[in-house]
């Protein structure tokens, strides 16, 4: 299924602009890091709307399946958690709170920290997890449609190279 490739995308019309407006400037690199941050945000949209029949927000779905795909216990602390998800401490207080309270999974202290409270998965939480990561694995396969296997492997390489390259100046940066 071939998308439509003569429409002009937002990026393109803010390449134009910039060009327009400031011609002296390279904005091509926009055409990929621009596409890129806007396609995170209607991937994020379209996952949070696959999720609706769940009652579960995507950053839910993150700490759930983070969760469930450890194994059994089923059990981590919030450090370990936000080391796997994409938020703040802070957050991740927010999100253990609210799914503690629907039932979702249960805080106990951990064995060698008292000071710690792990997050372990209900029996409940197992089934929503199950239910909602499959309905996610769905929704991302379909927002690939349009691509060929051979395309989505070198998609998959070529996004892969530029986190790694990323991620790694990001921490001589910060050393």
């Amino acid at each position: 299924m071939d998308a439509p490739l003569e429409y002009e995308d937002l990026i393109e019309h803010l390449i134009a602009d910039w060009k327009r407006e400031r011609p002296e400037l390279d904005a091509s690199a926009m055409e990929i890091v621009g596409r890129i941050m806007q396609l995170g945000k209607v991937l994020e949209k379209r996952a949070s709307r696959a999720l609706q029949s769940t009652n579960i927000y995507y950053t839910d779905l993150d700490v759930l399946a983070t969760l469930r795909r450890t194994g059994e216990p089923y059990k981590l602390s919030p450090s370990q958690l936000c080391q796997s998800v994409v938020i703040t401490s802070g957050a991740m207080t927010a999100v253990l709170d609210r799914l503690e309270k629907i039932g979702l999974l249960f805080r106990t202290p951990d064995p060698k920290d008292g000071r710690v409270k792990m997050a372990v998965l209900t029996k409940n939480g197992k089934n929503v997890i199950d239910k909602a990561i499959a309905i996610r694995f769905d929704e991302a396969s379909s927002a690939i449609e349009a691509f060929e296997m051979i395309e989505k492997k070198q998609l998959s390489q070529l996004l892969k190279k530029m986190v790694v390259t990323l991620e790694k100046e990001q921490l001589v940066e910060t050393s």
